[in-house]
């Protein structure tokens, strides 16, 4: 399966993530705890889906592969949190957009936010090159990080065409 044809499945399964979300919030009210079950179980297939895209195409030789994944997993433990400050970000603004026109200051807290959440990504990046250049050869640390942005701008541009221009 060539990476294009990977990232569209990850996305195919994450792009489902807002319609669950609509209809577990209604859910909620019969079925308690289930739909924060729900989108654990879609959580956790979006990550073992993203981690078989990655495996497909990284060719790593057993070797490598004992010391990358560590090294991917703990990577991933720190983009869950970059995208959970994404995630109230996105929250924060479209209860702003919901509420009316988005005032200038609520804007321009809004985009620092959001700049911040950008520069934490990159910086969390920069900080495991280092780690993955112990593990692996050069051209290897350079695709996995292209893997990585590649999936990650499909999913930013899935998510960016669901949400509304500032009004």
């Amino acid at each position: 399966m060539n990476l294009l044809k990977s990232v569209w499945l990850v996305i195919a399964v994450s792009v489902g993530v807002p319609a669950i979300a609509q209809t577990s919030v209604s859910d909620k009210a019969t079925t308690g705890d289930s739909a924060s079950m729900n989108m654990q179980i879609l959580r956790d297939k979006v990550r073992a889906d993203k981690k078989l895209v990655v495996a497909q195409n990284m060719q790593l030789t057993d070797s490598e592969a004992s010391d990358f994944w560590p090294i991917y997993d703990a990577y991933q433990t720190g983009l869950g949190k970059i995208n959970e400050r994404m995630k109230n970000v996105i929250l924060a603004y479209a209860a702003a957009y919901n509420s009316g026109p988005v005032t200038n200051e609520a804007a321009e807290k809004l985009l620092e936010d959001w700049l911040g959440t950008q520069e934490a990504d990159v910086q969390l990046m920069r900080s495991y090159v280092p780690k993955l250049e112990k593990a692996l050869p050069d051209m290897k640390v350079a695709r996995y990080i292209q893997i990585e942005t590649k999936i990650r701008a499909v999913m930013r541009y899935e998510l960016a065409s669901q949400i509304p221009l500032v009004e």
